[in-house]
Protein backbone atom coordinates (compact mmCIF):
# COMPACT_ATOMS: atom_id res chain seq x y z
CA UNK A 1 0.00 0.00 0.00
CA UNK A 2 1.45 3.36 -1.01
CA UNK A 3 0.42 6.89 -0.11
CA UNK A 4 0.46 9.91 -2.36
CA UNK A 5 3.27 12.39 -1.78
CA UNK A 6 2.30 15.50 0.16
CA UNK A 7 1.93 18.64 -1.98
CA UNK A 8 5.19 20.60 -2.10
CA UNK A 9 5.05 23.62 0.19
CA UNK A 10 7.40 26.59 0.01
CA UNK A 11 8.29 29.22 2.56
CA UNK A 12 10.05 32.46 1.65
CA UNK A 13 10.91 35.70 3.41
CA UNK A 14 9.86 39.15 2.21
CA UNK A 15 9.56 42.75 3.35
CA UNK A 16 6.82 45.17 2.27
CA UNK A 17 7.87 47.97 -0.05
CA UNK A 18 8.38 51.35 1.55
CA UNK A 19 6.01 52.76 -1.10
CA UNK A 20 3.11 51.12 0.74
CA UNK A 21 3.58 53.04 4.01
CA UNK A 22 1.20 55.88 3.12
CA UNK A 23 -0.35 56.63 6.53
CA UNK A 24 1.92 56.33 9.58
CA UNK A 25 3.90 53.08 9.18
CA UNK A 26 0.98 50.84 8.17
CA UNK A 27 1.17 49.07 4.81
CA UNK A 28 -1.71 49.29 2.34
CA UNK A 29 -3.62 46.26 1.02
CA UNK A 30 -2.06 46.49 -2.44
CA UNK A 31 1.34 45.61 -1.03
CA UNK A 32 -0.01 42.58 0.81
CA UNK A 33 -1.13 41.34 -2.60
CA UNK A 34 2.26 42.13 -4.12
CA UNK A 35 3.94 39.87 -1.53
CA UNK A 36 1.44 37.10 -2.30
CA UNK A 37 2.40 37.36 -5.98
CA UNK A 38 6.11 37.18 -5.14
CA UNK A 39 5.57 34.16 -2.90
CA UNK A 40 3.69 32.27 -5.63
CA UNK A 41 6.43 33.10 -8.13
CA UNK A 42 8.95 31.64 -5.67
CA UNK A 43 6.90 28.42 -5.61
CA UNK A 44 6.91 28.32 -9.41
CA UNK A 45 10.69 28.86 -9.53
CA UNK A 46 11.17 25.89 -7.21
CA UNK A 47 8.65 23.44 -8.68
CA UNK A 48 8.27 24.41 -12.37
CA UNK A 49 10.62 25.85 -15.00
CA UNK A 50 9.69 29.32 -13.68
CA UNK A 51 8.21 32.32 -15.48
CA UNK A 52 11.29 33.14 -17.59
CA UNK A 53 11.84 29.63 -18.97
CA UNK A 54 8.12 29.01 -19.49
CA UNK A 55 8.07 32.07 -21.74
CA UNK A 56 11.37 31.60 -23.57
CA UNK A 57 11.12 27.82 -24.06
CA UNK A 58 7.38 27.14 -24.17
CA UNK A 59 5.84 30.43 -25.29
CA UNK A 60 3.67 30.56 -22.16
CA UNK A 61 3.12 33.59 -19.96
CA UNK A 62 2.60 33.00 -16.23
CA UNK A 63 -0.44 35.01 -15.14
CA UNK A 64 -2.24 35.31 -11.83
CA UNK A 65 -5.89 35.33 -12.91
CA UNK A 66 -7.54 35.40 -9.48
CA UNK A 67 -6.39 36.41 -6.02
CA UNK A 68 -8.53 36.81 -2.90
CA UNK A 69 -7.13 37.86 0.46
CA UNK A 70 -8.30 38.28 4.05
CA UNK A 71 -6.26 40.68 6.17
CA UNK A 72 -6.82 39.92 9.87
CA UNK A 73 -3.98 42.09 11.17
CA UNK A 74 -1.84 45.04 10.16
CA UNK A 75 1.52 44.88 8.42
CA UNK A 76 4.04 47.65 9.05
CA UNK A 77 7.10 48.99 7.29
CA UNK A 78 10.26 47.02 8.20
CA UNK A 79 8.24 43.92 9.10
CA UNK A 80 9.91 40.68 8.03
CA UNK A 81 7.18 38.58 6.45
CA UNK A 82 7.21 34.78 6.15
CA UNK A 83 5.12 33.56 3.24
CA UNK A 84 3.85 29.99 3.09
CA UNK A 85 2.47 28.68 -0.23
CA UNK A 86 0.55 25.39 -0.36
CA UNK A 87 -0.81 23.91 -3.62
CA UNK A 88 -4.56 23.35 -3.59
CA UNK A 89 -4.98 21.85 -7.07
CA UNK A 90 -3.59 22.46 -10.56
CA UNK A 91 -2.76 26.17 -10.70
CA UNK A 92 -4.42 26.88 -7.33
CA UNK A 93 -2.62 27.86 -4.14
CA UNK A 94 -3.36 28.75 -0.53
CA UNK A 95 -1.09 31.47 0.84
CA UNK A 96 -0.46 32.66 4.38
CA UNK A 97 1.67 35.62 5.46
CA UNK A 98 3.02 35.78 9.01
CA UNK A 99 5.02 38.35 10.96
CA UNK A 100 4.77 37.50 14.67
CA UNK A 101 1.09 37.02 13.86
CA UNK A 102 -1.02 35.98 10.89
CA UNK A 103 -1.49 39.01 8.62
CA UNK A 104 -2.99 37.38 5.51
CA UNK A 105 -4.86 34.33 4.31
CA UNK A 106 -5.28 34.11 0.57
CA UNK A 107 -6.22 31.98 -2.42
CA UNK A 108 -4.52 32.36 -5.78
CA UNK A 109 -5.19 30.89 -9.23
CA UNK A 110 -2.42 30.85 -11.84
CA UNK A 111 -2.76 30.10 -15.55
CA UNK A 112 -0.30 29.81 -18.42
CA UNK A 113 -1.30 32.02 -21.35
CA UNK A 114 -0.09 31.21 -24.89
CA UNK A 115 1.75 34.31 -26.08
CA UNK A 116 1.38 35.76 -29.57
CA UNK A 117 5.04 36.05 -30.59
CA UNK A 118 7.24 34.03 -28.22
CA UNK A 119 10.88 33.00 -28.76
CA UNK A 120 9.95 29.28 -28.87
CA UNK A 121 7.02 26.88 -28.45
CA UNK A 122 8.38 23.63 -27.04
CA UNK A 123 5.64 21.31 -25.68
CA UNK A 124 4.75 21.84 -22.03
CA UNK A 125 3.91 18.77 -19.93
CA UNK A 126 3.40 20.25 -16.47
CA UNK A 127 0.28 20.49 -14.32
CA UNK A 128 -0.41 24.22 -14.59
CA UNK A 129 -3.56 24.94 -16.63
CA UNK A 130 -3.31 26.72 -19.97
CA UNK A 131 -5.87 29.47 -20.65
CA UNK A 132 -6.26 31.68 -23.68
CA UNK A 133 -7.45 35.04 -22.35
CA UNK A 134 -7.82 36.54 -25.83
CA UNK A 135 -11.46 36.39 -26.80
CA UNK A 136 -12.43 35.65 -23.19
CA UNK A 137 -14.42 37.98 -20.96
CA UNK A 138 -18.09 38.79 -20.55
CA UNK A 139 -19.98 40.57 -23.35
CA UNK A 140 -22.40 43.19 -22.06
CA UNK A 141 -24.86 45.45 -23.84
CA UNK A 142 -23.53 48.68 -22.36
CA UNK A 143 -21.41 50.12 -19.59
CA UNK A 144 -23.25 50.15 -16.26
CA UNK A 145 -24.39 53.36 -14.59
CA UNK A 146 -22.65 54.76 -11.53
CA UNK A 147 -19.23 56.17 -10.80
CA UNK A 148 -16.91 55.68 -13.77
CA UNK A 149 -13.28 56.37 -14.57
CA UNK A 150 -11.39 55.55 -17.76
CA UNK A 151 -7.65 55.03 -18.12
CA UNK A 152 -5.26 54.08 -20.87
CA UNK A 153 -3.48 50.79 -20.17
CA UNK A 154 0.23 51.75 -19.96
CA UNK A 155 3.00 49.36 -20.88
CA UNK A 156 4.22 49.27 -17.27
CA UNK A 157 0.92 47.65 -16.22
CA UNK A 158 1.41 44.88 -18.82
CA UNK A 159 3.09 41.49 -19.18
CA UNK A 160 4.89 40.10 -22.23
CA UNK A 161 4.55 43.24 -24.37
CA UNK A 162 0.81 42.84 -24.54
CA UNK A 163 -1.60 42.10 -21.68
CA UNK A 164 -2.64 44.07 -18.60
CA UNK A 165 -1.41 42.00 -15.66
CA UNK A 166 -3.26 41.14 -12.47
CA UNK A 167 -1.37 43.69 -10.37
CA UNK A 168 -2.46 46.40 -12.82
CA UNK A 169 -6.04 45.76 -11.76
CA UNK A 170 -4.99 45.75 -8.10
CA UNK A 171 -3.60 49.25 -8.65
CA UNK A 172 -6.78 50.24 -10.47
CA UNK A 173 -8.87 49.01 -7.53
CA UNK A 174 -6.93 51.20 -5.12
CA UNK A 175 -7.23 54.21 -7.42
CA UNK A 176 -10.90 53.85 -8.31
CA UNK A 177 -11.83 53.71 -4.61
CA UNK A 178 -9.79 56.85 -4.00
CA UNK A 179 -11.43 58.65 -6.94
CA UNK A 180 -14.89 57.50 -5.84
CA UNK A 181 -14.37 58.88 -2.32
CA UNK A 182 -13.20 62.22 -3.72
CA UNK A 183 -16.26 62.34 -5.97
CA UNK A 184 -18.54 61.72 -2.97
CA UNK A 185 -16.91 64.49 -0.90
CA UNK A 186 -15.27 62.15 1.60
CA UNK A 187 -11.71 61.93 0.32
CA UNK A 188 -9.07 60.11 2.35
CA UNK A 189 -7.32 63.42 3.03
CA UNK A 190 -10.50 65.12 4.25
CA UNK A 191 -11.51 62.34 6.65
CA UNK A 192 -7.95 62.08 7.91
CA UNK A 193 -7.72 65.83 8.59
CA UNK A 194 -11.23 66.34 10.00
CA UNK A 195 -11.85 63.08 11.85
CA UNK A 196 -8.52 61.29 12.15
CA UNK A 197 -9.93 58.37 10.13
CA UNK A 198 -7.57 56.16 8.13
CA UNK A 199 -8.63 53.63 5.48
CA UNK A 200 -8.69 49.97 6.47
CA UNK A 201 -9.17 47.11 4.00
CA UNK A 202 -9.97 43.73 5.54
CA UNK A 203 -10.85 41.76 2.40
CA UNK A 204 -10.13 42.09 -1.32
CA UNK A 205 -10.42 39.98 -4.45
CA UNK A 206 -9.32 40.77 -8.00
CA UNK A 207 -10.23 38.47 -10.91
CA UNK A 208 -9.17 38.63 -14.56
CA UNK A 209 -11.93 37.48 -16.94
CA UNK A 210 -10.21 38.18 -20.25
CA UNK A 211 -7.33 40.06 -21.82
CA UNK A 212 -7.07 43.83 -22.05
CA UNK A 213 -4.18 44.98 -24.18
CA UNK A 214 -1.52 47.64 -23.97
CA UNK A 215 -2.89 51.14 -24.70
CA UNK A 216 -6.52 50.05 -24.78
CA UNK A 217 -8.86 52.29 -22.81
CA UNK A 218 -10.10 50.58 -19.66
CA UNK A 219 -13.54 51.82 -18.57
CA UNK A 220 -13.76 51.24 -14.82
CA UNK A 221 -16.84 51.46 -12.61
CA UNK A 222 -17.18 51.35 -8.82
CA UNK A 223 -20.30 50.75 -6.76
CA UNK A 224 -20.95 50.44 -3.04
CA UNK A 225 -23.13 47.36 -2.78
CA UNK A 226 -23.78 47.17 0.96
CA UNK A 227 -23.04 48.84 4.29
CA UNK A 228 -22.18 46.18 6.87
CA UNK A 229 -22.59 46.55 10.65
CA UNK A 230 -22.55 50.33 10.25
CA UNK A 231 -18.76 50.29 10.05
CA UNK A 232 -17.58 48.97 6.64
CA UNK A 233 -18.74 49.11 3.04
CA UNK A 234 -18.62 46.34 0.46
CA UNK A 235 -17.61 47.74 -2.92
CA UNK A 236 -17.29 46.34 -6.43
CA UNK A 237 -15.08 47.34 -9.35
CA UNK A 238 -15.64 46.24 -12.93
CA UNK A 239 -13.32 46.91 -15.88
CA UNK A 240 -14.48 47.00 -19.50
CA UNK A 241 -13.00 47.55 -22.95
CA UNK A 242 -14.94 48.71 -25.96
CA UNK A 243 -14.02 47.04 -29.28
CA UNK A 244 -16.08 48.46 -32.08
CA UNK A 245 -19.71 47.89 -31.12
CA UNK A 246 -18.79 45.31 -28.50
CA UNK A 247 -18.31 45.98 -24.77
CA UNK A 248 -16.36 43.30 -22.88
CA UNK A 249 -15.90 42.98 -19.12
CA UNK A 250 -12.26 41.94 -18.65
CA UNK A 251 -11.84 42.14 -14.86
CA UNK A 252 -13.83 42.44 -11.65
CA UNK A 253 -12.97 43.03 -8.01
CA UNK A 254 -14.50 43.23 -4.55
CA UNK A 255 -13.23 45.16 -1.56
CA UNK A 256 -14.36 45.44 2.07
CA UNK A 257 -13.38 48.91 3.22
CA UNK A 258 -13.72 50.79 6.49
CA UNK A 259 -11.85 53.24 8.69
CA UNK A 260 -9.82 53.10 11.88
CA UNK A 261 -9.25 55.93 14.34
CA UNK A 262 -5.68 57.23 14.14
CA UNK A 263 -5.64 59.43 17.23
CA UNK A 264 -7.22 59.90 20.64
CA UNK A 265 -8.00 57.34 23.38
CA UNK A 266 -9.73 54.99 20.87
CA UNK A 267 -6.84 54.99 18.36
CA UNK A 268 -6.75 51.74 16.40
CA UNK A 269 -10.45 50.97 16.85
CA UNK A 270 -12.85 50.79 13.92
CA UNK A 271 -14.79 54.00 13.27
CA UNK A 272 -18.59 54.00 13.11
CA UNK A 273 -19.97 55.28 9.80
CA UNK A 274 -22.41 58.07 10.63
CA UNK A 275 -25.49 58.94 8.58
CA UNK A 276 -23.69 61.63 6.57
CA UNK A 277 -20.87 59.31 5.47
CA UNK A 278 -23.31 56.47 4.68
CA UNK A 279 -25.40 58.88 2.58
CA UNK A 280 -22.28 59.94 0.66
CA UNK A 281 -21.22 56.34 0.05
CA UNK A 282 -24.65 55.23 -1.14
CA UNK A 283 -25.46 58.29 -3.21
CA UNK A 284 -27.86 59.85 -0.73
CA UNK A 285 -26.02 63.16 -0.47
CA UNK A 286 -22.71 64.76 0.50
CA UNK A 287 -21.07 64.21 3.89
Amino acid sequence: MTSAAAPPVTESMHRPRYEGANIRTWIGFKHFMYIVEEAVLDWLREHTPGARRLYHEHGLGVEIVDCSVLLPSVMEVDDEVRARVTPAGPGRFAVQLHVDRLVLRGKVTVALVPEADPPARLPYSGDLPIANLDGAGERVERLPDGFAWSWRAPYFYCHFSDRVQHSGYVRALEEVVDRFLVDRGISVGRLLAERGWIPVVSRARVTMLGAAHMEEEIHTTFTVEEILRGSVFDGRMDCFVRRGEEVVRVATAKILHGYALSRGPRAGQIAELDDAVIAALTGGGPA
